[in-house]
Parts: C-alpha cells; structure tokens; sequence
C-alpha cells in the first residue's frame, strides 16, 4: 500500500513537469504556419512604414515562456534569442545606396518586352533588396531562402498545396511575369546592372554584419554568420534552379564572393580575439622580443631581395619598427594602425596610376614571403615563443589582406566584393592574390574546369581556424 501511495504520487508529481511550459513540438508543421504569419505579416508592412532597424523579439520559433526552449536550439536560434543583445555589435544606421539605372544602349528589346518590363523589374528588383537588408539587419537568417524562393520563383505551389510568398509589399503596384525574368534577365546589360546592384546589396549586408573586424563579437552571433554563408548558395540554386545555367552562375558568383567575405571576416575576427591575449601577455611578449632578436634577418633579406626584389633600407625599416611596436607592448588597435600604415607608406607611389592594383598584390606577394621567411628561422631555432609569432603572422597576413582589398576597391570604384569576384577561383589561395598577368598561365586550366562543371565563380574557403587556434 505505501509502495502504491508512493507511485501514484511519483506520478503525479511527474504530470506537473510533464505539462508545464507546454509548447509545440519542432516538427509540428503548426510552427511553419506560425513562422509564414509572422513573415506574411512582415512582408506586407509597406516599406516607408516598417520599422526597417528595430531588432526582432521573436524569431525561428524561439519560445519566450519556459527556459527549457533553449535546450535544442541551433547558432542562428540563440541569436534569435538574443537579438536585442547583438544589435549592438552589428550597424543598424547603415544607409543603403542607390542602385544605377540599367545601361541598354542599343539593345533590341524581343517581342512582348517593353520599356516598362524594365522599369517595373527595377522597382520590384530594388524592393527585393531592400527586404533582404531589412531581413539580414534584423537577424532573420532563415527568411532569405523564403525571399529568394518568392521573387525568383513567385506564386509556385509548395508542398502543403498553398501559395508562395508574395515577391514585394506592393505586389499591386506591378508585377512580372517569371517568363518575362527570365528573359529579361538572358539580355546582357540587364545581367550586368544586376551583377552591380547584388555587388552594392552583399557589401551593405558585410558592413552591417561586420562593421569591424577587430571588434570582439559573441561566438554566437559569428557562427550564425558562418552558417549564413554556408547556406547562401544552395539557397539561391534551388530559388533559381529553372532559370538558365548562364544566368544562375552569374547570381551565384556574387553570392559566392559575398559568403566567402563573411567566412573570411569571421575568421579575421576570430584571429583577432585570440591575438589580444598574447599581446597583452607581458611574458610572452618578452619572450617573443628575445626569441626575434636571435632571428638572422641579415640572411632573411639575402635569400628573400632574390624573390623580392624589395628596396633594403624599407626592409630593415619595417624590422626595426616591428620590434619597437612590440617592445612598446601596443595592443590589437595600435598594431592594426601601424599596419595601415606600411600599407600607405609602399603604395603611395603608385596612387592614382593604373598600376595601383597591380602593386598592391605584389605587395601582398612580398610580405607574405618575408614573413614565411622569418616564421621558417625561428622555426629552425625552435624559438619558444613559436606559438605566438605563428597566430601573429596568421592575424597580420589576413589584415594585411583586408586593408588592400580595401585600398583596391577605393583605387578602382569597386566595392571589395565586386574586386574579389574578380578573381574568380584563385580568391581560395587568401591571403595572397595573383598578379591578373600571371592568370594567362593558369587561365585555360581553370576556365575549362570550373565551366564543365558548372560551379561558381568563387569557392568556399577551404580551411577554418578554429582548431589551429586550439593546437598553438
């Protein structure tokens, strides 16, 4: 009897948890209708109305009763937890820029393809881009496969029998036809202006993400960032997949360039954090100061001026204040001004001038052998210090990487992803770029890979730090 009374109470204790904090389960397909309410009722809100920078407060079906909601959630989940805490690391004043007008010149227009096909493709183009900044600034990672799925393919039945999404707020105002976007869209100048806008779109999306990469970022709000990137193209391919392969592998080459600048900017970050506790390590820095000092820079210079060609004085200038900024014990900040420094001080003679590009990735080319070279004879002496002077290298190759793209962009009007799609395939090979007249020499090999098998024009980066950070 007292074990029953024992049971019966055991069980009635085990209904209260049981039932406490109700919520629907994950794979209910009632949270996709909740999450198509929500959305519905976002996209329908004109755009001179929305509240374009207010952080979400309820995103991916987060529950706010119960704490026990957070026990199985994904990255991009706890970022919708907490998004009003990362606000604050992302740019929500960010403006966005004009897109220009497409340049038809003498194109012929096919029959059944107006003017106002055009125009109305601006319109709703530019509204799908202004959804897409608004989704990315509030966090909402998971709308933009809805978003792309609803202006490339608009009014396709889904699974369940209902409609697809809308493709703007004010769908009434004009429409086109997914026909008439498909050939719109084979005319080379409006396949151009596109490639513009997107490059415009995905560099406003960087900088808000990431509006600097020195600045310390939750890992949370970081990893939802990679698994952003890592989802972007395949998102689009299927958003895209009845549209011609010509036109798909232009869209995806931007979108790959732009996942890739987010994974590099990541890790760039992520360099960084682990950086700060080595230079603000009195002992390690001392030891790295004793450890450089033994390095044979002398025979440095000898073996690499054969490869470099590189001015001496500016060498030994570079290795003397190198080791006056460490011995200063400057932190991350200081560092980062001092290279932008260097920066400026050997491209100065090539602003303005054509070579500019050109100069700026030899630059590259030279500093990342120079400092092979050091990281090589402190290797050799098995400098106790190794560590530290391999996740410094790592950190200042990446920057060094980040400030020239970034002078290139400024020097040529491009913006850094326009100027790293450009590149194409040989971006993987980060930090260094090759000289463009030395592609010739590569081009053939590459061109009839990439086109055969149809892939993008940009690939994924191919390493992560993360557990090299781990092991130095």
């Amino acid at each position: 009897l007292a074990l029953s009374n024992f049971n019966a109470a055991t069980c009635r204790g085990n209904s209260k948890y049981h039932y406490y904090g109700i919520r629907l389960k994950p794979e209910s397909p009632l949270n996709r209708l909740q999450e198509d309410t929500q959305y519905m009722a976002m996209r329908q809100q004109p755009i001179h109305q929305k509240q374009r920078y207010r952080p979400a407060q309820k995103m991916d079906g987060v529950a706010e009763a119960g704490s026990n909601s957070s026990l199985h959630t994904t990255p991009e989940q706890s970022v919708a937890a907490q998004s009003q805490h990362h606000q604050q690391f992302i740019d929500v004043t960010h403006v966005f820029p004009e897109f220009p007008a497409p340049d038809l010149g003498n194109v012929l227009l096919q029959e059944g393809v107006t003017m106002n096909d055009v125009k109305t493709l601006q319109l709703l183009y530019r509204r799908h881009c202004e959804a897409t900044l608004d989704v990315v600034m509030n966090l909402q990672f998971h709308y933009i496969e809805k978003l792309w799925q609803s202006f490339w393919s608009p009014k396709t039945p889904s699974s369940d029998g209902s409609a697809a999404l809308p493709s703007s707020e004010e769908e009434h105002e004009g429409t086109l036809p997914k026909d008439k976007l498909i050939t719109l869209c084979k005319y080379e100048p409006i396949l151009k202006w596109m490639r513009s806008c997107d490059h415009i779109l995905y560099q406003a999306l960087v900088e808000i993400l990431i509006p600097d990469v020195l600045r310390p970022v939750p890992s949370t709000l970081t990893q939802a960032i990679r698994n952003f990137a890592k989802s972007l193209e395949g998102w689009l391919m299927n958003a895209m997949s009845e549209f011609p392969p010509q036109i798909v592998q232009t869209k995806v080459g931007v979108v790959s360039a732009f996942a890739q600048t987010l994974r590099r900017y990541t890790s760039l970050n992520h360099l960084a954090q682990a950086a700060r506790a080595v230079l603000q390590n009195t002992s390690q820095i001392n030891q790295m100061l004793s450890d450089l000092n033994r390095v044979d820079f002398a025979n440095v210079q000898e073996q690499a001026s054969w490869v470099c060609q590189c001015e001496e004085g500016m060498v030994q200038k570079l290795e003397q204040d190198f080791k006056l900024t460490l011995q200063q014990q400057s932190s991350l900040d200081q560092w980062a001004s001092w290279l932008d420094n260097v920066v400026t001080q050997v491209l100065k003679h090539h602003e303005g001038s054509p070579s500019f590009p050109k100069a700026a990735r030899q630059f590259l080319l030279k500093w990342s052998f120079y400092s092979s070279m050091v990281i090589r004879d402190l290797t050799l002496r098995s400098a106790a210090s190794f560590g530290s002077f391999h996740l410094i290298r790592l950190l200042y190759d990446e920057y060094m990487f980040y400030l020239v793209e970034h002078r290139v962009a400024q020097a040529t009007g491009e913006t850094p992803i326009a100027v790293m799609g450009e590149f194409g395939d040989l971006t993987s090979m980060s930090p260094t770029l090759l000289d463009k007249d030395h592609i010739s020499d590569l081009g053939s090999e590459v061109d009839t890979d990439s086109r055969s098998v149809g892939e993008p024009l940009v690939k994924r980066e191919r390493s992560d730090t993360g557990h090299s950070l781990q092991e130095i």
